[in-house]
């Protein structure tokens, strides 16, 4: 299964990233830390629970009404509180910093955070148990973050304020019982029947619980 675009360069930058820490390690002995964060899910995140058992309903018309009954994470403690719920997400880092080890790791959405069309508010990166990243994404103006992803070609999984890029197939597909939606902007995307989809606030987007697969 792949997020199209956005999940492509997300594999081809944990290639690239995978390929400098070898360097790295040829050179200096150092590469990336493998081992597992058992200290996350703090009490102080537990408020990345509102929102998220509320029901989902059929529609949207291009309104607000199509992130309704979605998760809500207005920091990054909430998304990786709600993200361990189903998945690993261990080694939170904000985005200025992911990599700046010298590790060589790389993960979506660099450029795209300091481009202001996208209404991103804050980017982090996390890593699964394979020690593949997950980018999550505080979004301040969602209407914009579709036009960009639109115009990008990418999609993503979204909460009401909040996107988030998986990289490996385990991890999108641990995440598929959460309450996440697909938002793809791409022509002549469909949704099989027996899926809910909703129409988003950009034409030509959409959220659904369908994830397509390889």
């Amino acid at each position: 299964m792949r997020f199209r675009r956005a999940l492509t360069i997300g594999a081809a930058l944990v290639a690239l990233g995978a390929l400098s820490a070898c360097q790295g390690d040829e050179s200096t002995g150092e590469g990336r830390d493998n081992g597992k964060d058992t200290g996350k899910a703090a009490e102080s995140t537990q408020k990345a629970d509102k929102g998220a058992g509320s029901a989902r309903e059929e529609g949207g018309g291009g309104s607000r009404a199509a992130f309704d009954g979605l998760p809500e994470g207005p920091d990054m403690a909430s998304i990786e509180y709600y993200l361990n719920k189903y998945t690993e997400c261990l080694d939170l880092t904000m985005g200025e910093d992911y990599g700046a080890d010298g590790s060589g790791r790389t993960a979506w959405g660099e450029e795209e955070a300091a481009d202001p069309s996208w209404g991103i508010k804050q980017r982090a990166v996390c890593r699964d148990n394979s020690g593949n990243p997950l980018a999550l994404l505080t979004v301040r103006d969602m209407d914009a973050f579709q036009a960009a992803a639109k115009k990008s070609g990418d999609s993503f999984l979204v909460g009401r304020d909040f996107a988030v890029v998986p990289v490996s197939d385990d991890a999108i597909r641990q995440l598929e019982p959460s309450d996440l939606m697909y938002l793809s902007c791409e022509s002549g995307f469909t949704v099989p029947s027996g899926y809910e989809k909703r129409t988003g606030t950009v034409p030509g987007c959409v959220l659904t619980d369908y994830l397509p697969a390889d």
